[in-house]
């Protein structure tokens, strides 16, 4: 019997995993991203702006310090080599169905209940 999935299967690095958590969230929003496609793909169309040292994604805020990979060509590329992200237009992520389905392990860490 199968337990439940590993968290962080494919070793990503802390950033990695941030970003990763991050854009995960962000592909769950209409104001970020569109509906899935047919093979399970999400384009994020909109990056969130953070206003002092935090943004929102939906009810969650995300401090400006853990969404560094969101910038980092290095982070997006790593994701995009594991399979994770494709490279949509405009430069915008478009997370794949691996991607989407990931465990990170960190989500209650790096979302946090915005409360307000």
């Amino acid at each position: 019997m199968a337990g439940p999935p590993r968290a962080n299967p494919g070793k990503l690095n802390s950033l990695q995993l941030k970003t990763l958590t991050i854009l995960q969230a962000l592909a769950r929003e209409s104001a970020f991203a569109n509906p899935p496609d047919g093979d399970g793909t999400v384009l994020i169309h909109t990056l969130p702006y953070a206003h002092g040292d935090h943004f929102h994604i939906g009810q969650s805020v995300v401090l400006a310090r853990d969404a560094t990979g969101l910038a980092n060509p290095n982070v997006m590329s790593a994701l995009a080599r594991k399979g994770l992200l494709l490279g949509g237009p405009a430069g915008m992520p478009i997370l794949t169905g691996a991607g989407l389905a990931y465990e990170t392990g960190i989500a209650a860490q790096i979302l946090h209940d915005a409360g307000h």
